[in-house]
This record gives C-alpha cells, structure tokens and sequence, in this order.
C-alpha cells in the first residue's frame, strides 16, 4: 500500500516538472530565437535551443578546434541555403545566450 502512494506521488511530481519545464524554457529561448530571426535564421524555437546549447557544449569540451569548425558543424544542421556568415551568427549568439564564459573563443577566430 505504501509502496502504491510512493509511486503515485513520484508520478505526480514528475507530471508536474514535465508539464512546467517546457514553459520555462520557452520563456529562457525566445529571446535566442528572436535573435537568430534578425540574421534571417528560422526554425522550431526549441530546435533551434538545443542547437545552441550543444554548440556551446562543442565549444566548452573543445570538439571544435576554432570558431570556424563551430560554424560549419552549425551550419550542417541548419536548413539548407544557410550561409557561413549566418552559422557564424547563430554561434555568436548561442555563445552569448548559453555559454558567455566561451566568449574568447570567438575572439580568438579574429585573429
């Protein structure tokens, strides 16, 4: 019996935290898909989130060796017709929404 009320009470908790993540990221991502609007850069809102944020993984665990490397990963996964120049923007500001600390690492592709 206890064992029944365990779980459901572990299952209403976990239908609660599904149900109120996607709001909270939808609400944490708009203004990165916003942004990447202005670049002429379109797509599902949370698509385009889970790109950034494992760009900024790449970044943070040194996959890509430079900014360029990131950009071209980006833009392989970005509908077809996606210039460089865009990739570079949508990393940019997926560095500046998700991974400001890996700022440098743009900085780095200028010189």
């Amino acid at each position: 019996m206890k064992r029944m009320k365990l779980a459901t009470i572990f299952a209403a908790a976990a239908a609660a935290i599904a149900v109120a993540a996607p709001a909270q990221a939808d609400d944490y991502d708009a203004p990165f898909n916003a942004q990447l609007h202005t670049y002429g850069i379109y797509g599902p809102q949370d698509f385009n989130a889970w790109l950034g944020k494992i760009s900024c993984e790449r970044v943070q665990r040194g996959v890509d060796g430079d900014a360029h490397k990131s950009a071209t990963f980006i833009q392989r996964n970005l509908p077809m017709g996606t210039s460089q120049g865009q990739a570079l923007q949508f990393l940019g500001a997926a560095i500046n929404h998700y991974c400001p600390d890996q700022v440098g690492f743009l900085q780095r592709a200028g010189t």
